[in-house]
Parts: C-alpha cells; structure tokens; sequence
C-alpha cells in the first residue's frame, strides 16, 4: 500500500507539473476561468469593435507596403489576434500588422524577386500545383520569411535570449522607427501621384525613389493627386481634432473606415479606374484559402532577412508589453511574450500570412477605449472575419491612392520626433547624436542595415564614454564632509597637502592610458618623471662635489646658481586620494595600474588613499595584493568615504611634524 501511495504520489506530481507547464505555455487557460464577465465584458467588447474597424482598413493598406494583395493582409490580422489572445500575457497588447515589419518584408520580395526567375517558382494554391507569377512569389517568400522570424524568435525564448533586446536603446527605436518612416513615406509617394516606377532595392533606396519620382512626374494621374490632396486633408484634420478633444471623445473616431467607405462609393460610380485610369485595389476574394507549408526551398535565401525582422517583432512587443503592464500594475514574462509573437508567426506562415508584431498606435486605442483582457483581441478577429466572410468584394473599387493616404498619415506620430530634437539634445547630447545616425543609416542605406549601425554606434558611444570619462578635482564644500568638483561649483575650499581625483567610470584595460594622464595632469605631477629628473640632479650633485672635493674653482656666484639649479622641485601635496564611488570595476590591467601608481608615488613620499570603493572594486583590490599580504596595510589604504582619508592625511601631517619638531 504504501509503495502505492509513493506511486500515486509521485504520478500526481507529474500531472500536476504537466498541467502547470501547459498553462504557462497558454496563459489565457489561468485567466479566462477568473474572468470577470459583467466587469470586463463592455470594455472588450468596444475596444475589439474599434481595433477591429481599425484594422480593416490598416490591413488593406499596409498590403501596399509588403507587396502583397489585400487578402493577406486581412489573414494576418486575424490569425495574430486569435494565436495572440490563446499565448500572451499582457492584457492590452494589440498584435497584428505593423508598418515596419511590413515594408522589411517588401524589401526582402523585391531583393529576392529581382534575383530570381520568378516564373519559376512553383506554388501550390488549392491543391494545384501551377506555375505562379509575382504575386504567388510574393507570397511564397513573405511565408518563408515569417516562419524563420518566428522560428528565430521560439529559439530566443528556448534559449532565454531576451537580454538581446537590452541592446535596442530608446534612441535606436525612436531612430529606426524614424528612419523607416521616411521610406514608407517615399515608398507610398508614387501611388499618391499616380504613376508607376519600379520598387527600388538594395541600398540608397529613398534616394533613388525620389529620383524616379522627379523622372516621371509629368506621367501624374490628375485624379489620383486630388483624391489624394482631398483625403490627407481630411485625414489629417480628423486626427487634428481627435487629439485635442481626445478627453470628451469616449472612442476614436473611425475616420480611415469613413474615408474608404466614401472614397470606394466614389471610385465605383464615378468609374474612376475606367474614365481617369485611376490604379484600384482591384477583386479580394471571400473566404480562406486552404492551408500549405512554407516553401522550405526559399528559406536559405530569407535567413539573414528574417534576423533583424525577429528582432524588431519580439523589441517592439516586450517593450510594449511591460510599458502598459506599469502602466495597469501587472506582471508580463517577457519570455513567453517571445515565445507567443514566435508562434504568431509561424503557425500563420501556414495560412498564407505574413509577419506581425504588437503595434503603439492600435495598443494605445485599445487601452483607451476600456480594454480590459485579451477577449477584445478575439472581438477583433470576429470583425475582420465578417469582412473576410462577406464584405472583402466591396472594396473593388478602392483606390491606391486612398491606401498611401492612410498609411501617410499614419506615420505622423514617427516623424513628429524630429521637432523633440532640440529638447532630446538638451536632455543628452551623446542619445541624440545616436538617434541621428540610426535615423539617417535607415532612410538613406537600408533599413536592416540602420538597425544594425544604430546598435553598434550606441554600443560604441558607451565604450568611448567609459574609453574617455569625465574626470575631476575635488574640493571641499566649506563647513561638512562633503567633496565636489571644483569646476563644477564655486567657493569650495582646497584641501590643504592633497589631491582628490575623481574617475568616472570603471578602470579596465581599455581606459588606463587615459585615468594615468589625467591624473598626472590635473596633479601636475608625473611620478615616473620626477623620479629620473631628482635621479638625474641627484647624480649632478654628486658630480659636483667631486669637482669642489678635487679643488675646482668656482666664482661664488656661479656656485650658487648651480646650486639652485640642483634643488628639485617642490609639490604642495603629500597625499593623493583617488574617488573611486564611480568605479563599477577593475580588471587584472586596472588592479596593476592603481599598485603602480602607489608604487611611484610612494617613492616620492606621497600617499596614494582610495576612498568610497564598492563591494567588487574591494574584493578584486584583495584578490590582487594591493593592500600587501594578508591585507596588512587595508586600514591604512581604502576608507569608507572621502572625509574619512582627509582626517587621517591631516592626522599623519600633523603626526610628522610633530616627531620633526
């Protein structure tokens, strides 16, 4: 019996563990059964109706920007809200198409379709296999890539590699965002005015799309730039009035569904495509087409493009995700966040669907019409459903032009950042000169290429910051036992027979040169020079004496210049104390450089004192037998604060010339 019980014990465990691993793993399986239905239900409910009138037209225009047909777009939005509510933990998150991820996945189909025979890739579309041209292409290369960026993101979650997005400062967001912008903007250009130029590719592409813009602007469709002109200012003037009374307005106004309704309804009776040659959405079929696996085939071509795109997807999302979890005083794990945009998608790369992420302006709607969990995402997915059920055929009609609008003035949030330049350099200089180059790497080279050099420009403004640190001399404030740099404020009182240096930063291999200079300058003295000018005057002296010993005669005069000459110079201080509050570190090259320096200035008989050093700095100082063997001379060497070595340089001063007199 008890053999049993142990058995059953055991089995139990087990159960227990499996069941905790498959809620964790499906977060909605802990909070739907707690789910607070006459609470939350009215909040979900709206805000799933607005994001879901959102999206429609969203999803239709952003089609424009990966390259695709409108009817990709839709899937996408509706899987990622399904697969989203099923696997995420936070509750306000909006997941579905996002404008930068959109166009790396168009610029991934224009480099890869312009450096292949397109007419012969192969793809099979319900169950027939066919040869298919640039828009079967486009697919096919935008699900192989959404796989490997999911796969990608899955692999970070397994392996916990979530500290990666640590490295994605703000400023390099705001940068890439920034930066992205203006090629969406130029990219949307051409159907606004209503002509047709090559997508451009490869590198340079803002500059050669303005090119061929000015090349081919006489080829203007007249009606394409009026409908334009008319709908960017309606639009603009929407957004204008909804951001000033955004207080008294209950939910957003729907003012992107409004202008494709009308704009469609205009398009269709007034035959615009027929009469004017205006460029339309053209059929969107009802509907799903049946599922099919990635083209694996393609997927060696995509694998380097699928790397910055799962890096920006899980960035834009955890950031996202914890913002609003501060915000709402909840928890999100930042590892199943991977691991839900992972499978948001790959499980969609399966029906035709491409990549995703949680998107700022769709999340802030969201919270702000009364979002309360993850149930207004399924909201969403019912409403881009009908669409795609029943309603998808009506927007025929729909011109270009009308989308470029859309996702035009979409972006004024991202391009609003360059009148926060002049308070962004005010707040610091080094964030602004990074958020410059990000944003000028990414519209000018390439976007993946800008998100590369923003992050190895900040990384390399941070080696450079710890490489050349502010230093300082420190007096004191007059009256306490407080020290600050005397550059910095007035009337501080110098500290009598010392130095007080002040190194802000941690002392390692690649900034020792630097510390050793500026503390030689600003004590204004060298010890390693000193020692071989006294060496050299003192061989002098010895010299001369043996001449006067030999009887050498010297006029009285010359005999005391030489003299004079022969003293060797005075300091006016005995101790130096080093601040070492800012030093986070020492390497094995910083622990040799502080025993050097204590070395040479004790052979000029003045005291080396560390002061403020934390926990590591004193632990590696031990390790490396600064303070002699078994710690011997620590008490007379390190001190807890600045003050405390003043007191004792001043009490070993005064014991000196005490014993001197």
């Amino acid at each position: 019996k008890k053999a049993d019980s142990c058995e059953f014990i055991s089995c139990s465990c087990t159960t227990k563990r499996l069941k905790n691993v498959v809620m964790d793993f499906f977060p909605v399986l802990r909070w739907l059964p707690k789910y607070h239905c006459r609470e939350y239900i009215w909040g979900d409910v709206m805000s799933g109706v607005v994001i879901g009138i959102i999206l429609v037209p969203q999803a239709i225009a952003y089609s424009l920007l990966a390259g695709l047909k409108p009817i990709y777009s839709l899937y996408t939005s509706f899987f990622a809200n399904i697969i989203y509510f099923l696997m995420g933990t936070s509750r306000h998150v909006s997941v579905g198409i996002f404008s930068l991820l959109s166009l790396m996945v168009g610029n991934s189909y224009e480099w890869n379709g312009n450096n292949s025979n397109v007419t012969a890739f192969n793809l099979t579309l319900g169950g027939l296999s066919a040869e298919c041209g640039k828009d079967c292409y486009a697919i096919g290369v935008a699900t192989a890539l959404t796989f490997l960026a999911g796969f990608y993101q899955v692999l970070m979650g397994v392996f916990r590699l979530g500290f990666v997005s640590m490295y994605l400062s703000e400023s390099v967001l705001d940068g890439f965002a920034t930066g992205a912008s203006l090629t969406i903007l130029t990219a949307q250009v051409k159907y606004l005015i209503g002509i047709k130029i090559p997508r451009s590719q490869g590198h340079g592409i803002l500059l050669t799309t303005w090119i061929n813009i000015f090349r081919n602007i006489s080829q203007a469709n007249q009606c394409d730039v009026i409908t334009s002109v008319v709908c960017i200012a309606v639009l603009v003037a929407a957004k204008e009035l909804g951001d000033r009374y955004k207080q008294k307005l209950k939910i957003p106004l729907p003012t992107e569904l409004v202008v494709i309704v009308v704009a469609t309804l205009v398009s269709h009776y007034g035959k615009l495509n027929e009469v004017y040659a205006s460029s339309v959405s053209g059929a969107i079929p009802t509907g799903f087409i049946p599922p099919q696996l990635p083209n694996f085939n393609m997927m060696h071509r995509v694998a380097l493009d699928a790397v910055p795109l799962a890096i920006v997807g899980f960035a834009f999302t955890i950031s996202l995700s914890e913002m609003f979890a501060k915000k709402y005083a909840y928890t999100v794990r930042a590892n199943q966040e991977m691991f839900a945009i992972g499978f948001c998608n790959i499980i969609p790369s399966f029906f035709h669907c491409f990549a995703t992420s949680a998107a700022l302006a769709k999340t802030l709607v969201k919270s702000s019409t009364g979002c309360q969990t993850q149930v207004s995402s399924v909201i969403s997915a019912v409403v881009v459903l009908l669409v795609l059920l029943f309603l998808a055929p009506l927007f025929y009609s729909l011109q270009k032009c009308v989308l470029a609008c859309i996702i035009i003035v979409s972006l004024r949030g991202a391009l609003r950042k360059f009148r926060d330049v002049p308070q962004r350099y005010h707040m610091n200089k080094v964030d602004t000169l990074v958020w410059c180059v990000t944003v000028f790497s990414s519209a000018l080279i390439s976007t993946e290429m800008g998100l590369l050099i923003g992050v190895l420009f900040s990384m390399l403004c941070i080696v450079v910051r710890t490489q050349r640190p502010r230093t300082a001399l420190l007096g004191q404030i007059q009256s306490t036992a407080f020290y600050e740099d005397d550059w910095e404020y007035e009337s501080l009182c110098p500290v009598p027979n010392a130095k007080i240096f002040r190194f802000e930063a941690p002392l390692y291999y690649a900034n020792k040169d630097f510390f050793l200079k500026s503390l030689y300058r600003m004590t204004g003295l060298d010890p390693t020079l000193e020692a071989a000018k006294r060496k050299k005057n003192e061989k002098k002296q010895k010299e001369h004496l043996k001449e006067g010993n030999r009887g050498t005669i010297v006029k009285g005069s010359d005999q005391a210049d030489t003299a004079l000459h022969l003293v060797p110079k005075q300091v006016d201080f005995q101790t130096i104390i080093i601040d070492c509050s800012s030093v986070t570190f020492l390497d094995t090259a910083g622990i040799i450089t502080l025993k050097e320096i204590l070395k040479d200035y004790n052979e000029l008989k003045i005291t080396v004192l560390l002061a403020c050093c934390n926990p590591s700095v004193i632990d590696s100082l031990k390790r490396g037998d600064y303070f002699g063997k078994d710690c011997k001379k620590m008490h007379e060497l390190l001190f807890y604060s600045i003050h405390g070595a003043v007191q004792f340089a001043r009490d070993r001063k005064l014991l000196a010339d005490g014993s001197a007199v």
